[in-house]
């Protein structure tokens, strides 16, 4: 694994750890931008698996409503990898299994993300998509990270 590599699965690790305890209510309200909005890039969108996209002063407003209303999250990201190396730029995917999350259908899920990422750091995220993972996948982990 390059040092790139390790940055980026360091970012994306870093990054979730910093979701749960947000979400855990382990770490100060604020934190948000400093950990998470100072990694956003002022045009930066994200669409979920549902479809919905947001925009980044919309994601953050929702995140800050969010703080400590979920002590059971968890998070274990997997497969991390960059997918294309640009000039300026790095597509990167990995997968997000979330367990005890409040804000889906079922508790526990799994979706892949792709995001874009400045390749200068620190990393600014530009767009992140998410797409679920299939049920054949998911029903066969025990989600016990």
């Amino acid at each position: 694994m390059t040092i790139l590599e390790n940055d980026v699965r360091a970012e994306v690790e870093e990054l979730h750890r910093f979701f749960v305890r947000w979400f855990n209510g382990t770490i100060e309200k604020e934190a948000l931008e400093a950990n998470f909005g100072a990694r956003l890039h002022s045009d930066m969108h994200i669409t979920f698996p549902d479809g919905n996209t947001l925009d980044r002063s919309t994601l953050l407003a929702g995140f800050a409503q969010a703080h400590s209303n979920n002590q059971a999250f968890r998070i274990d990201i997997r497969d991390v990898k960059i997918v294309h190396e640009g000039v300026d730029t790095l597509l990167v995917s990995y997968e997000e299994w979330q367990s005890g999350a409040k804000s889906s259908e079922k508790s526990n899920t799994a979706r892949i993300s792709t995001a874009l990422l400045s390749k200068q750091q620190p990393f600014v995220w530009f767009n992140i998509h998410e797409t679920w993972l299939p049920d054949a996948i998911t029903s066969a982990d025990p989600f016990s990270f």
